[in-house]
């Protein structure tokens, strides 16, 4: 603990510092795994590095008009 003649700087005892880090921690490791998890799905929809052509090659519409002309 910190030499302060109140207690800990953070005004925190022992175990509620432990309470808090472990919160913390755990919140991190949620918000890290949503972020990792809505980084694959960007990735997914539209890649960071587009394709040579650009991105109105693999344009949602185009594959629409696609399906279009299979069901027709």
């Amino acid at each position: 603990m910190a030499d302060q003649p109140g207690g800990s700087l953070s005004g925190l005892t022992e175990n509620e510092a432990k309470e808090f880090h472990n919160v913390f921690s755990s919140s991190f490791v949620i918000f890290t795994a949503v972020a990792i998890i809505a980084h694959i799905l960007a990735w997914t929809w539209r890649p960071w590095l587009p394709p040579v052509g650009g991105y109105r090659d693999a344009s949602l519409i185009d594959g629409l008009a696609t399906v279009a002309t299979y069901l027709t």
